[in-house]
């Protein structure tokens, strides 16, 4: 099938980055390339794209910190990112995920498992663009045709997947989702990723969630739910 979305490939390797390019140019996504974590900030701001690949062991400014200043700017921070790396420990992805990356991609992948996760997330974005209707309960205020979440009615800034996982906890109102409903919803059914993952990703929505944290219960033994707070604040 083919698309027009665009695709920022940011990788120092230029031979793998010419076959990247080549291999999503043949399935029609627009691409363009670049070697370093400061021209791919400067790039993704000027002109963002759909979705950025990015190597996390980069010159000069590594991907780690280019994940960081994306996501702390409005212009960018809610554009998915692959990461591609050598790297291979679990820690290593749980980092990658905490950072804000959409998916981890271990080196050396297969062109056609890449460009399937490249697929796999671009649905997961536009499934959610699609759905028009706004969530809100308690503080908390969802609008997925705008991709906006507020607090109190001040915008917060979320990832693509800590704003699906947002959604997903708010539309089930107050029913308990386990990791692995929470990994098929959020990441994607078949998605090679540990439980542990969505632990990291929940953190880290909480400390964005601020005073609103408390709405998003841990059920010891099973899941997470979306809640009113406990009087005591003592979650379930």
């Amino acid at each position: 099938m083919r698309t027009n979305r665009s695709i920022l490939i940011v990788e120092d390797e230029a031979e793998l980055a010419m076959a990247i390019e080549f291999h999503l140019s043949r399935e029609g996504y627009k691409v363009r390339r670049v070697g370093d974590g400061a021209t791919a900030i400067a790039e993704a701001s000027r002109n963002p794209p759909d979705l950025i690949i990015l190597d996390r062991m980069l010159p000069g400014l590594a991907g780690d910190d280019v994940v960081i200043r994306l996501r702390g700017d409005a212009r960018t921070a809610s554009i998915p990112v692959i990461m591609l790396t050598a790297k291979a420990e679990e820690t290593d992805e749980v980092v990658g995920f905490a950072l804000g990356a959409d998916d981890y991609v271990r080196k050396p992948a297969p062109m056609k498992v890449l460009v399937a996760r490249v697929a796999a997330v671009l649905r997961r974005r536009e499934a959610g663009a699609k759905a028009q209707d706004v969530l809100s309960s308690g503080p908390i205020t969802l609008d997925r045709a705008r991709h906006e979440v507020t607090v109190d009615s001040v915008p917060v800034q979320l990832t693509a997947t800590e704003f699906r996982m947002l959604a997903t906890l708010m539309a089930a109102r107050g029913r308990v989702l386990d990791r692995e409903q929470l990994i098929d919803n959020v990441l994607g059914s078949g998605v090679a990723v540990t439980q542990r993952t969505i632990d990291v990703h929940v953190a880290a929505l909480r400390r964005k969630l601020g005073s609103a944290a408390g709405w998003i219960h841990t059920v010891r033994g099973v899941g997470y739910a979306y809640r009113v707070p406990a009087a005591d604040g003592v979650e379930s």
